[in-house]
Order: C-alpha cells, then sequence, then structure tokens
C-alpha cells in the first residue's frame, strides 16, 4: 500500500452503469448516513437524474430516501473539496466516493490529498467502471484493502 496515501485503508468499487454504481453503493452510503459520517460523491459526470429514478424506485422510508437525496449527486469538484475542507476543521468522519475514468480518479485523489494533509478520518472509495478497466482489474484490485459489492464491504 502507498505510504503516502491519505487513509489507513482503501476500497474500490467495480460498476457497469450509473445505476450499477447507486445501487452498489446506496447500503452502504445509507448505513454511513446512519451512522451520522459526511458521505460526498466526487463524480466525473452529474448522477442526479438517475439516483433519482432509483430513489423512486426502491422501498425506503422517506427519511432515508431525502438523506440520500440531500448528497449533491452532480459533478461540483471545487465545492466538494472546499467542503471537505470544512468537514476536516468540523473533525467530523467523511467518506468520499470517487467515480470516473481511472485518471478522474487518480486526479481527484492527487486534489483531495492536497486538502487534507495528514487528516485521517476519511476513507476514500475509488469507483471504476469495469468495461474501461476490465483488464487492468486485477492490478487495481492490488492497491486496496476492501472492494464493496452488493453483498457489502469485503476484505480483498
Amino acid at each position: 500500500m502507498d505510504e503516502n496515501q491519505i487513509t489507513k485503508e482503501k476500497s474500490c468499487v467495480f460498476y457497469v452503469s450509473d445505476y450499477h454504481f447507486e445501487m452498489i453503493s446506496l447500503p452502504y452510503i445509507s448505513k454511513k448516513l446512519e451512522e451520522n459520517k459526511k458521505v460526498l460523491i466526487l463524480t466525473e459526470e452529474n448522477l442526479e437524474d438517475t439516483i433519482e429514478t432509483l430513489i423512486e424506485k426502491i422501498n425506503l422510508k422517506e427519511e432515508k430516501k431525502n438523506k440520500i437525496m440531500n448528497i449533491n449527486w452532480n459533478k461540483d469538484d471545487d465545492n466538494k473539496l472546499k467542503e471537505i475542507k470544512n468537514e476536516i476543521a468540523n473533525q467530523k468522519e467523511i467518506e468520499i466516493f470517487i467515480k470516473g475514468k481511472e485518471e478522474y480518479i487518480k486526479n481527484v485523489n492527487k486534489n483531495i490529498k492536497n486538502v487534507v494533509n495528514d487528516y485521517k478520518n476519511i476513507k476514500i472509495i475509488d469507483c471504476y467502471n469495469i468495461e474501461e478497466v476490465d483488464k487492468k482489474m486485477n492490478n487495481i484490485i492490488g492497491n486496496y484493502d476492501k472492494i464493496i459489492s452488493t453483498v457489502g464491504e469485503k476484505n480483498i
């Protein structure tokens, strides 16, 4: 594991579509919101429309649906990096999903590292499109401790 990484443990997600990413991550996100952790989604593409469609179709209490919809699901990296700084100042635990192409994930991780210094209450979850990283998937998995899938978070 990279000794310069932000967190002690890193997780990843592999998805085939925006809906698939949301279906995999929603149970995990819901759990973290219940634990009063801040959840941020840094994404290369806006997800507002797909998450709205999905939330309408799943069986959750309105309160949980509202908490999930209060997350900014759009591409808005500059404001989200500012939000990370604010959460660090408030000593809040933060779960950050980074969803996009491999290069985007690398760049966002670098930007986050510049913002957080040595703050350790952040967990990064890098989210890769299977079609983009298909042949490199085994190499990518080697950089992580855990993987999040439809059955939850598991050690690799």
